[in-house]
């Protein structure tokens, strides 16, 4: 049987091996589990004879090598910064990987040598990165053989809570990792290009700077910039677009309300608060809040973010319980990042019942012939359960569907690479249609910062 070694069996692996293991009999397929929790790689094999279960440490460099040399190839869904000794390894013992992450440089160093042994290193083959890159290229590509030069390109992507699971004024719950979520747009300004001007929003300003969206039969929603949209720039042979954003989605009111953690300082990761083991979540919020010898917390943190009485802000942020005094944080030596997560893991994670949602949504505008065009393509996807989410579907599918393509040896350009070549995408793309992953594209007159265009001037 052909050996795969998959060594992580978190939340994005469920959908994964269950493709590979409903494909193992027909595919002759064995799978190994690896993960430093022997009971989760048991719970995801599911007594499958085609799948054993091993308890394994990445650290462990001898029982690491003895397993990637069993294997025919191996797909990492470790964090990020974990997969650059299994990819040596891959290279050492000449096997193929597969991974959803971002390319690291660690990564991209091993390419000359990758292709020199004709290895592929497929990464970024998950959600955001992944799907994004796939159906993106599609269009674009076949915009291109059309004749059409691109003028505007943006993409949004985002994991939300599906709308038979939205039960708060945030209409929001942690769908994927928290830290992420309390983190996101730190570490520099957000950059991008619009109608061919550089454009930048330093972080205190990122969530209220927002695009609207609106996607047919689930409503509207809002979308913020990513911190580099240019990274994919020449990657995606659009050097001399005219607009280029990428962007995470949420529902509307999100970026506003979420401004007010940013403003008060609540977001920071770096510097550690005094005896947080023992604040209650009233003290920390008044922590970042002027003394006054006669106002309340809640009065301060009205007048200090400017919150009307009326106003849907004060409760969304009665909604978290933070004005408690007797919750503790319980957290020792934490940053104010990791005791807002802590406070907002209280309301925000995934009940049993809960379904999460995916929603990417991508715009192309292009010239042809003189005319200008636009393309809205559109992609909803709903979880099935807490086992099998939107977001594991997304991310474990195209991992699967590729890791079967390269064995098939259906892939076969080598190196380290993304998903952006038609030999990639196409099968990967039309395989996930029938797992309901459907992008809906819809053509018409190019819009792009003008609506009025529609209506004539």
């Amino acid at each position: 049987m052909r050996q795969i070694l998959i060594i992580g069996a978190g939340r994005s692996a469920s959908s994964l091996i269950q493709y590979l293991l409903n494909k193992s009999n027909e595919e002759n397929l064995h799978l190994t589990i690896g993960d430093l929790s022997l009971e989760l790689a048991q719970r995801k094999t599911n007594n499958h004879p085609n799948a054993t279960a091993i308890a394994l440490d990445i650290n462990n460099e001898a029982q690491r090598q003895a397993e990637i040399q069993k294997a025919d190839i191996v797909i990492s869904m470790l964090p990020a910064h974990m997969h650059i000794d299994v990819a040596k390894d891959c290279v050492a013992f000449q096997k193929n990987m597969v991974t959803a992450s971002y390319i690291s440089d660690a990564m991209q160093s091993l390419d000359a040598e990758v292709k020199a042994k004709g290895l592929i290193f497929m990464n970024e083959i998950g959600l955001d990165p992944g799907i994004d890159h796939m159906s993106a290229m599609k269009v674009i590509d076949d915009i291109k053989a059309k004749g059409g030069k691109m003028i505007l390109f943006e993409s949004f992507c985002g994991g939300l809570v599906a709308p038979e699971s939205d039960t708060n004024l945030w209409n929001y719950k942690f769908t994927w990792a928290p830290r992420n979520v309390v983190l996101a747009g730190q570490g520099g300004a957000s950059k991008f290009i619009q109608e061919g001007k550089y454009k930048y929003i330093p972080y205190h300003k990122l969530f209220r700077r927002t695009e609207f969206l609106e996607v047919e039969g689930y409503g509207k929603f809002e979308g913020y910039a990513n911190r580099d949209s240019l990274k994919y720039r020449s990657v995606y042979g659009l050097d001399d677009v005219l607009t280029l954003y990428r962007g995470t989605i949420r529902r509307v009111g999100f970026s506003k309300a979420w401004n007010m953690f940013v403003q008060l300082g609540m977001t920071d990761d770096t510097y550690v608060m005094e005896d947080s083991e023992n604040m209650s979540y009233r003290d920390f919020i008044n922590s970042f809040l002027p003394y006054s010898p006669t106002d309340s917390v809640e009065i301060k943190t009205r007048l200090q973010l400017g919150i009307e009485q009326d106003d849907i802000m004060w409760d969304k942020l009665l909604e978290l319980d933070l004005f408690n005094p007797n919750k503790k944080v319980g957290l020792k030596n934490a940053t104010p990042a990791q005791i807002l997560e802590r406070i907002l893991n209280d309301s925000w994670s995934l009940q049993p019942e809960d379904k999460d949602m995916i929603v990417m949504y991508h715009k192309f505008g292009y010239e042809i012939n003189g005319a200008r065009q636009q393309i809205d393509s559109k992609m909803v996807c709903i979880g099935d359960d807490q086992t099998y989410t939107a977001m594991a579907k997304t991310v474990g599918l195209p991992v699967a569907m590729a890791t079967l393509q390269i064995l098939n040896g259906n892939i076969k350009t080598p190196g380290v690479q993304l998903p952006i070549r038609p030999e990639v995408y196409n099968p990967i793309l039309k395989e996930l249609e029938t797992f309901g992953v459907v992008f809906k594209e819809i053509e018409m007159p190019y819009v792009g910062y003008n609506p009025d265009r529609l209506l004539g001037n």
